[in-house]
């Protein structure tokens, strides 16, 4: 499979103090299947559908770190994209390295503080499936500095921008994930924004990805995060499973243009999101 465009979501990973709950858990929800690699920097799983990579679960190194899905998106060149990211305004946390001869990862935030990787392919591209049942859908970032956020995705990746048009507005609304609200006053930033690669047209056709607008409807004490949509056949029974599962329901299910979603955490506290595209209106 070629490697994924410059700026396009394509690997996620779940960072979990116990793999064999891991493994359980997202063996039931989404009908993985798993397998052991090693390398040099230590063990991952990688997780299948189908016999197609779909996902990573990767141990804790330090049980201080946070409990989460991590989004990575794609890299021609991973060092000069990490010198983009702090000409823009963002940090990076762990500079690029090779993992073997998979991949360059680094992993770096955004000036409002979310967290998000970069890769650069080797013999790892990332996603072999995705937009299908039990594969990735969707990423958004959710952030309370929306003005400094677009900016810097705009300079590091160069990502067209598109206000999200409202529910009302039929085949224009946007993509599974990007919840549906209208542009905010003129002359302020909409409260969903979609992003489409450089060099594609802006609009939801092309869209690979959101940026949402943290509203008083959030905790105070919720970081900027970016959350992660993977694809269900039926929300409402994924909503039953997690729950058998030990997981929880943060947001419930809501029907929308593009489909039926809901976010969860797992048995271990990782946020994610669920989306059945099936309903899709």
């Amino acid at each position: 499979m070629a490697a994924f465009a410059e700026g396009v979501p394509c690997w996620a990973d779940v960072l979990l103090s116990d793999l064999a709950a891991g493994r359980r858990f997202y063996g039931e929800l989404f009908g993985w299947t798993f397998q052991e690699i090693a390398t040099e920097y230590g063990t991952f799983t990688r997780a299948l559908l189908g016999g197609k990579d779909v996902a990573g679960l990767v141990p804790k190194p330090d049980g201080r770190m946070p409990t989460v899905w991590n989004i990575y998106f794609a890299a021609r060149d991973a060092a000069a994209t990490a010198v983009r990211i702090r000409e823009a305004g963002g940090r990076v946390i762990t500079p690029p390295v090779w993992i073997d001869e998979f991949c360059v990862m680094a992993t770096a935030a955004d000036p409002g503080g979310a967290v998000f990787g970069i890769w650069q392919a080797g013999s790892h591209t990332g996603f072999a499936r995705r937009g299908t049942p039990g594969s990735y859908g969707w990423t958004e970032v959710h952030t309370r500095q929306p003005r400094a956020v677009d900016a810097f995705y705009r300079a590091v990746f160069g990502y067209g921008m598109t206000p999200a048009a409202p529910p009302s507005a039929g085949p224009s609304t946007p993509p599974p994930g990007a919840s549906p609200a209208p542009p905010s006053a003129e002359g302020s930033p909409a409260d969903v924004v979609l992003w489409t690669p450089r060099g594609e047209p802006p609009g939801p056709r092309h869209a690979i990805g959101g940026r949402v607008v943290m509203g008083e409807e959030y905790p105070a004490v919720l970081p900027a995060h970016f959350l992660t949509y993977f694809v269900v056949a039926d929300c409402d029974q994924a909503l039953r499973t997690a729950h058998r599962l030990g997981g929880r329901v943060l947001k419930t299910a809501e029907d929308t243009p593009y489909g039926r979603f809901a976010v969860l955490v797992d048995n271990q506290g990782a946020a994610f999101a669920v989306i059945d595209t099936s309903t899709a209106g």
